[in-house]
């Protein structure tokens, strides 16, 4: 997986290795040595071939250039005062890995290979330093290049990792796409092995949760205001004539689904707690809605087919997917030109597997999955007077009274920016009311009349009909009583 190089860091690396070091002078101050020296113009400003071929001839020479050794410190210890040495050597060693690739796995053999690194990803706080920016390059580039395919456990990369992570997650929250994408390209070149994506999971408020807010920010909704995706009210069409939203360039859209999808390769381990930390389901159908280009289409459908496929998550992730209508946007999208081949079969495959699940389903499947899923709609049920009829009793007593337990949960929680989630929910507690009067003690104990008395005074007009709608029918039957 090759990815370009982002925009910034190639600018900033080529306009380093422009800059003229006076190296006597360092060897003079006893910042460098003599061999240090003689190494590093035996390789810079040369061409690749002559590059690699004197790396290959003296590997274990350029390791200590790098790493330290018998003969002396690591050229970028004894030069911590440097910031200009250090810049160039950073540059230089990430092209020493590139165009002498035996390199890098002869570096991660040494003893301690990344002592001189670490701290100068802690180098200053400010997010522009070029140091934490080169070193951060580098490291990405070398754990990724000397084994990108193995299996092997190396306690030297996974001790590593977790601080390579906390920095590039302080670029992935600041408000400069060009750092976030930095970042988030040094992670896709890091998630290649199981471990290395084990390990992104286990840091995920650092790591993962900023991705997230960047593709809510790109659906049109914030953290804490979901409405827009849960009511699919954006369209393709507004999406490519004015760009994505909170102006999250498609480049780095692709590159954060590029992440996202690595990291559904561990279905299992992340699928629940992805929809139950970040309501993914309802983001992905969002941002599928919105997808201007087949390949962020096919990243998309993926990472769903990734999650959606284990057999642990299928009684969780089915119904929620069924719940934010995931089913009639698959249908949708089968309608478009599609041409990538790959999308089509994700696509065919996701379809059959969500018809199957909704083939089998009753009503009242759907809306305990609805409920389930933390957020309502204006689905089917909530007004179907046969619907309540028949399973008002059954919601109330279902499992230990499961169902109006989660409902109450629902009700206790603000909703600023979607209210309609409120209203439905006092909707549903003037069915079961109105339906199952005998239970309305079981419904008080859990707290749900006093909710629904607070929220006659809400601001939403919505609300406030529903909620009186609800403390009609318990005064009705408070009065027959």
């Amino acid at each position: 997986m090759s990815l370009d190089p982002p925009t910034y860091l190639n600018s900033l690396q080529n306009n380093i290795r422009a800059r003229p070091i006076p190296w006597e002078g360092a060897v003079r101050a006893g910042t460098i040595t003599e061999n240090d020296l003689k190494r590093i113009k035996a390789v810079d400003k040369v061409r690749k071939d002559q590059r690699r071929q004197t790396v290959e001839t003296d590997q274990d020479a350029y390791r200590s250039l790098l790493l330290g050794g018998n003969q002396g410190k690591s050229v970028l210890e004894s030069a911590a005062k440097r910031a200009d040495v250090i810049q160039y050597m950073l540059v230089l060693a990430s092209d020493l890995i590139n165009d002498a690739p035996s390199l890098a796995p002869a570096l991660l053999d040494h003893p301690d290979p990344f002592k001189p690194f670490l701290p100068l990803l802690s180098h200053s706080t400010n997010p522009e330093d070029p140091i934490p920016l080169l070193t951060s390059s580098f490291l990405a580039n070398l754990i990724s290049n000397a084994a990108p395919d193995s299996s092997k456990p190396n306690a030297k990369i996974d001790e590593a990792l977790p601080k390579l992570y906390h920095y590039l997650s302080t670029l992935t929250k600041s408000q400069d796409s060009g750092l976030q994408d930095i970042a988030v390209q040094e992670y896709s070149a890091l998630l290649r092995t199981k471990k290395a994506r084990e390990l992104f999971w286990k840091q995920r408020q650092d790591t993962v949760s900023p991705l997230i807010d960047i593709l809510r920010t790109a659906a049109g909704a914030g953290r804490d205001s979901d409405s827009t995706m849960w009511s699919g009210g954006a369209s393709i069409r507004s999406a490519t004539e004015a760009g994505l939203s909170g102006g999250v360039g498609l480049q780095l859209l692709y590159h954060v689904l590029l992440a996202i999808w690595q990291l559904s390769f561990e279905g299992s381990l992340v699928g629940k707690n992805l929809e139950k930390e970040q309501e993914i389901l309802a983001l992905y159908t969002q941002l599928l809605r919105l997808s201007p280009k087949e390949k962020t289409t096919r990243l998309l459908l993926s990472t769903l087919l990734n999650l959606l496929t284990p057999a642990t998550n299928r009684s969780t992730l089915l119904p929620i997917a069924t719940t934010v209508r995931l089913p009639a946007l698959l249908t949708n999208l089968k309608a478009r030109h599609l041409t990538d081949p790959d999308l089509i079969d994700d696509l065919s495959t996701l379809t059959t597997m969500l018809s199957d699940y909704t083939s089998s389903q009753t009503t009242f499947d759907e809306y305990a999955a609805e409920v389930h899923s933390n957020r309502l709609r204006w689905s089917p049920p909530h007004r179907d007077a046969t619907f309540w009829r028949e399973n008002a009793r059954r919601i109330l007593d279902d499992n230990q009274s499961e169902l109006p337990k989660k409902l109450t949960e629902i009700m206790q929680k603000k909703w600023e920016d979607d209210k309609q989630v409120l209203a439905i929910a006092c909707n549903d507690v003037a069915w079961l009311v109105k339906e199952a009067p005998e239970k309305r003690g079981q419904l008080e104990k859990l707290g749900v009349k006093a909710r629904v008395m607070e929220l006659m005074a809400d601001e939403n007009e919505g609300v406030r009909w529903e909620s009186l709608r609800a403390v009609g029918e318990w005064l009705r039957y408070s009065f027959e009583d």
